[in-house]
């Protein structure tokens, strides 16, 4: 094996190359989370006879420049691409790679490059389309703690401190409640110039919308513990290239090394090694046309075709307490815990199911359809849907939360999406639906007045009913248990 650091465009890069003459295949992936974490994954990639190249994009770690996130990225890629298709190791065959912001990186690169600077094929894995696509739900409303982190470790600086939000709020645990949220860097006691910009960015989905128009293969990786699990679903079904793989585990942010408490021996997928081979049978035109994939169901070891979706299930719901609450900001309900307070002025409403008579695969988009009213001009409804298990343990299965104006106590008709579930769920097993009017810190607060929750100084209770009558969960249920196929194999034909 070969290996160097190259100057691309001013870019730190480093090019390994495998044993033998050439020319190779090549990997491009381009990240601002420090080329050296992925020595690794390039010496897998040289294993399996690709060069591969990892790179610092602009004002990161070892590469000059002005760090602007989400700006550069389809310039910079383009040259270091052009420079790549030069060299004479280059088969002129090309694979860009990434996961979270590195994917993209890959992304731009398939979707916004001139020709002659667009990969052959793109594996995208827990994708961050943009900016706006991470700072806010498909609803609109803000994700606060997973951006808050974000900035504090990685926004405008040249290197990284993960655990720079964690140390902060250890010295103030109050950090996250202070007003307004866009003064955060002055809390955390350095300049960040882009984190108000951040906000300034409401449209979101601007790569979905242009996946449309691809025209090479997608591998699309994502976990269903994961933020951008909705944004990973999107991209494959609009992919317009010609063929687009999906596959889906019950992972974390960081996939297979972070599985979720519901993952199983089954869900171990070895992703470098099934990366590798998706990527020599896309360069060599061998995958079928059109969409496909597989799709792992957690607390089972089944693995289902990617597009699968249950029948329509509505469970019956009993009213615990809240159908009249306060959704009071200064109190919100906690994001970080699943415990339900027993006493005082219910901050939810709370509705649970009978124990399942039987066990339930979900599988596919989930909702709760709610009528309710607010005594405030706008208004955040949150719901969170929660196993509780014949053990008595609680476990999360999903969350949805969506803004609403509308005239104080005029009731309305609501629609909670709770994103994709793949589940299965033990005989014995009761769900919980909380609907309450904040999820916090994962989501910033709703002041009740109608001003920007970023910009916002004042908080007001709001008075809320719910009628439970007419609320409605909507699960995906498999009426038949299918045979489990093999992912690998899903993905690669």
């Amino acid at each position: 094996m070969t290996s160097y650091t190259v100057a691309v465009d001013g870019l730190a890069t480093d090019v390994r190359l495998p044993a033998g003459d050439g020319p190779f295949p090549a990997v491009l992936l381009r990240t601002p989370y420090d080329r050296r974490r992925h020595r690794g994954e390039a010496h897998g990639w040289v294993r399996r006879g690709f060069a591969a190249l990892v790179q610092d994009v602009r004002g990161r770690h070892a590469s000059p420049g002005e760090w602007q996130p989400y700006t550069n990225e389809t310039a910079d890629g383009t040259a270091s691409v052009r420079w790549l298709r030069q060299q004479p190791w280059s088969d002129g065959h090309l694979v860009a790679t990434g996961a979270s912001y590195a994917a993209h990186c890959a992304l731009t690169l398939a979707l916004d490059a001139p020709d002659d600077a667009r990969p052959d094929a793109v594996i995208a894995a827990v994708p961050a389309l943009g900016g706006a696509d991470t700072a806010r739900e498909p609803s609109g409303v803000e994700r606060l703690l997973a951006r808050a982190g974000w900035w504090a470790a990685h926004g405008d600086r040249p290197d990284s401190d993960e655990h720079a939000l964690d140390v902060a709020l250890a010295a103030d645990p109050e950090l996250l409640s202070r007003l307004p949220v866009s003064e955060l860097p002055n809390r955390l006691g350095r300049p960040l110039p882009s984190w108000p910009r951040l906000w300034r960015h409401r449209a979101r989905g601007r790569l979905v919308a242009r996946a449309g128009q691809a025209a090479i293969p997608l591998l699309a990786v994502g976990g269903h513990h994961d933020h951008f699990t909705e944004d990973t679903v999107a991209l494959w079904r609009r992919w317009g290239g010609p063929s687009a793989r999906l596959l889906l585990g019950p992972w974390g942010h960081g996939l297979t090394a972070a599985p979720g408490p519901d993952a199983r021996p089954a869900h171990r997928t070895n992703l470098g090694e099934l990366y590798a081979r998706w990527a020599r049978t896309a360069l060599a035109k061998d995958l079928a046309d059109g969409p496909g994939g597989a799709i792992g169901l957690g607390g089972s070891p089944l693995w289902v075709p990617a597009g699968t979706t249950g029948e329509p299930y509505t469970p019956s719901l009993r009213l615990l307490h809240g159908a009249r609450f306060t959704a009071d900001p200064e109190h919100p309900l906690d994001s970080g815990t699943l415990t339900v307070p027993t006493s005082g002025t219910p901050d939810r409403c709370l509705l649970v199911t009978p124990p399942l008579p039987r066990p339930l695969d979900l599988i596919g988009p989930a909702e709760v359809r709610i009528r309710a009213s607010a005594d405030t001009p706008s208004a955040d409804w949150a719901a969170r849907l929660v196993a509780l298990t014949p053990a008595g343990a609680a476990e999360r299965l999903a969350v949805g939360i969506v803004r609403h104006a509308e005239p104080p106590d005029r009731a309305a008709e609501l629609t909670v999406d709770l994103g994709l579930l793949a589940r299965r769920l033990r005989a014995g097993t009761r769900l919980r639906l909380e609907i309450a009017g904040h999820h916090f810190p994962a989501h910033a607060r709703n002041p009740h007045t109608g001003d920007d929750p970023v910009t916002a100084t004042r908080l007001f209770a709001s008075r809320r009913e719910v009628f439970p009558a007419h609320v409605e969960l909507r699960l995906p249920v498999l009426r038949s248990r299918p045979a489990s196929l093999d992912p690998a194999q899903e993905i690669l034909q």
